[in-house]
């Protein structure tokens, strides 16, 4: 029997070093994406950003955007509003742990990543991180198999947010969440706070039905709208280019009735940052 496992871990290690080869060899230098396909249950999305020079990962970043209002996760992490620390046993916060991942992919190049110690995606081969690090891996998979991204019209890539500076007349506070990589936005995220505490967002509370847009809207409930508007931005790469009418709305985004000046306005705004 120790002689099977032996074979076969013998197997695995040149199976995962044949993955970290052929990714090595495919590897083009410039700037590659990945994200998750929907927010969790949590509310956050993970998305990873790679710099490839030399062909080799120079650099690595993590991080997540999500559909609860905030800033990206480092950020809400680094301020100390997400918590981490007083459930960790490492006593770090989310985004001290996400810095040892990305050192560690950056030292190893180990794309082919497989030593988990969980099904949830826990390691202990990482020091300083007890979080769990699978949706890293795949995603830096995800994005080399993606390819480089085009260069796109910004000179910064980051997470860029942008609030408006009160609540509106309706009780809530438009924020705006904008992820841009090699020059482009590759994600947008609209939102609003609402000023009563026992609300959701407004992304949240319109999924669920309990905004009340869709009852009265020829085109759907504000977040479907929403991500009509988001998806106009990302076509456009630029919020001056969508054409706003003098009362808020726009002509130029099918399937969008409500007003769209707000989120033009806070795009434009978090957007400065990476010009």
């Amino acid at each position: 029997m120790k002689r099977i496992a032996s074979i076969l871990l013998a197997v695995l290690s040149l199976q995962a070093l044949s993955v970290s080869a052929a990714f090595a060899e495919s590897l083009k230098d410039g700037v590659y994406f990945a994200q998750e396909g929907a927010f969790a249950k949590s509310g956050w999305k993970y998305q990873v950003r790679l710099e490839v020079k030399g062909g080799k990962i120079a650099k690595a970043e993590w991080n997540a955007v999500n559909n609860l209002g905030l800033a990206d996760k480092k950020t809400v992490a680094a301020a100390g509003a997400y918590g981490m620390v007083k459930a960790s046993q490492l006593k770090k916060e989310w985004h001290e742990q996400a810095a040892a991942v990305e050192d560690y992919l950056v030292k190893t190049q180990d794309l082919a990543f497989a030593k988990y110690t969980t099904d949830a995606g826990n390691t202990d081969a990482i020091a300083g991180a007890s979080i769990m690090v699978k949706e890293f891996f795949v995603l830096a998979q995800e994005a080399v198999h993606a390819g480089p991204l085009a260069k796109g019209r910004y000179a910064k890539d980051g997470w860029y947010y942008a609030s408006a500076a009160d609540f509106d007349a309706s009780g809530w506070k438009a924020n705006v969440l904008l992820t841009v990589a090699n020059g482009s936005i590759v994600d947008a995220v609209w939102n609003g706070l609402s000023s009563d505490r026992k609300k959701k967002s407004k992304l949240v509370e319109a999924a669920k039905g309990n905004y009340g847009m869709g009852k009265a809207a020829t085109q759907g409930e504000w977040h479907l709208q929403a991500e009509r508007a988001v998806r106009a931005l990302l076509v456009t790469q630029n919020p001056a280019a969508i054409p706003v009418k003098a009362d808020g709305k726009t002509d130029a985004v099918s399937g969008v009735t409500m007003g769209v000046s707000e989120f033009l306005s806070l795009a434009g705004e978090a957007l400065k940052s990476a010009r």
